[in-house]
């Protein structure tokens, strides 16, 4: 990786970087201090500040503790796919990549059985010798559990490498819909930095967060009490729920959000999804082999559909 800017610490340009990946910063501060992170191909300190031009490469990361990679027969709704690469419409429930709370039943699990080996990974490599990158073959960025949608898998380390670069640079581009509680304007934008809540479970919006900015337009409107929205939303940056905490921060909680909404009122509106109602409809980004721009469009699952039905039928009060 190449630092665009400089004056950056190293910890943070890394953990920026790993951040699709679901990598802490306190991973990547341990991987510095263990000589695991170079700069300009030398070992360095994990306060240390970045020139303009800076080479940083990451050869190694800690080893998680207690997860194993086992390939599963978990259906896959797949999109495209060839040697490269997997487009998937991710189904909401299902975790993206195994961790200690979810060791088994994910999206790599799914995928490591349909097609054998991804990016980072060959047939006979040994779960036990996994680093934290390698429990997530083929991630180059996620989608909450109970998020719904569109995500791209690399199955070669070319496309693995393409793909991250274009997430670096913000070339990927990635359109959500989501039912919301309000009315917000026709089209806005939410410029608020994101990091971990005091209750480490949430995040939230705090001066001490990463810059975070999500750009929305109103598509329909719903009248009642309360009145209910459907937005489209593109992010401009990739923090970790960004959406759901820019959206909940501004007024307008994600319908059915467990976490960052207030599910007992949607639930007295009727609407009954399992999870937070925001599906990743539109995908692009170019294809590592040839360059050419892939553009994929999926609608939004039963549930989506059912509450925006439920929206249009209800009389207002």
């Amino acid at each position: 990786m190449v630092s665009p800017e400089g004056a950056q610490r190293l910890d943070r340009f890394v953990a920026e970087a790993l951040a699709p990946w679901g990598i802490s910063r306190v991973t990547v501060q341990r991987a510095i201090a263990a000589g695991g992170v170079l700069l300009n191909g030398r070992t360095a300190s994990v306060s240390q500040h970045l020139s303009k031009g800076a080479v940083v490469t990451i050869a190694a990361l800690p080893h998680p503790e207690g997860v194993a990679l086992e390939p599963q027969a978990i259906p896959l709704a797949v999109v495209y796919e060839d040697e490269d690469l997997v487009v998937i419409n991710k189904p909401r429930g299902l975790v993206v990549h195994p961790a200690k709370g979810t060791p088994s039943g994910t999206l790599v699990n799914a995928l490591l059985y349909r097609y054998g080996a991804l990016e980072g990974q060959s047939p006979s490599d040994s779960s036990d010798e996994d680093t934290e990158a390698d429990v997530r073959p083929g991630i180059v960025h996620r989608l909450d559990k109970d998020t719904t949608g569109l995500m791209v898998i690399a199955r070669s380390e070319r496309a693995g490498r393409y793909l991250r670069a274009q997430i670096l640079a913000r070339s990927v581009h990635r359109g959500y819909l989501a039912v919301v509680r309000g009315h917000p304007a026709g089209q806005f934008m939410i410029d608020a930095p994101i990091g971990r809540s005091p209750d480490h479970v949430r995040m939230a919006v705090t001066p001490r967060g990463r810059p975070a900015r999500t750009h929305g337009k109103l598509r329909s409107f719903y009248s009642g009490t309360p009145p209910y929205s459907l937005v489209e939303l593109d992010l401009e940056t990739g923090r970790t729920h960004q959406i759901r905490v820019h959206l909940a921060f501004a007024g307008f909680p994600v319908a059915c959000d467990p976490l960052y909404g207030q599910p007992a009122l949607d639930r007295a509106a009727r609407l009954t999804a399992g999870g937070q109602l925001l599906h990743a409809y539109r995908l692009s980004f170019r294809h590592p082999a040839d360059d050419r721009v892939m553009a994929c469009e999926e609608p939004p699952p039963d549930d989506f559909a059912a509450a925006l039905d439920v929206l249009q039928r209800r009389a207002p009060s």
